[in-house]
């Protein structure tokens, strides 16, 4: 192949290049300075915290004394789904005097997965047919003295 021919593929293919490289997002909190692994347990307070941290992510579903502080990064490559290459939560508990009592670390290991069941709910009531739908309603006569809207009435009620 002549020199020519091998630099034109070779300035072809160049842009696939780009195509290659994983993009990267950063979700969720992001630390400017202090991380939230580095509070301590009884010498931080609830104030100390937030003015070191930021406010949290989330706060405890149940609770106000769990502040949780959650990141994660995702790479994605061309259109492919998002593979997530480092997630972060942290979770701090404070006591009842609101100082700090513990500081939990979670990664992406420990998720867990969780399987929906794909039952569905009775309700009470019959199933109406494709037919039923469509032609239930012919026949039906509207009564003149119902509260249902009108021309005149918009709002239904009776005057």
């Amino acid at each position: 192949m002549s020199r020519r021919a091998i630099l034109a593929i070779g300035l072809l293919t160049l842009p696939l290049t780009a195509c290659l490289t994983p993009a990267r997002d950063f979700h969720g909190y992001v630390a400017d300075d202090a991380q939230p692994r580095d509070m301590k347990p009884d010498e931080d307070t609830r104030s100390s915290v937030l003015a070191q941290l930021g406010s949290p992510s989330t706060e405890g579903l149940f609770d106000d004394k769990t502040w949780i502080y959650m990141s994660d990064v995702q790479e994605r490559i061309a259109f492919l789904k998002p593979k997530i290459t480092k997630r972060s939560i942290t979770a701090i508990r404070f006591g009842d005097d609101d100082k700090v009592d513990e500081v939990l670390e979670y990664t992406a290991a420990d998720g867990e997965v969780i399987n929906y069941a794909a039952r569905e709910t009775p309700t009470r009531g019959r199933e109406l047919g494709l037919w039923e739908q469509i032609f239930g309603t012919v026949g039906a006569v509207r009564l003149p003295n119902s509260d249902e809207a009108t021309p005149g009435n918009p709002t239904g009620r009776r005057q």
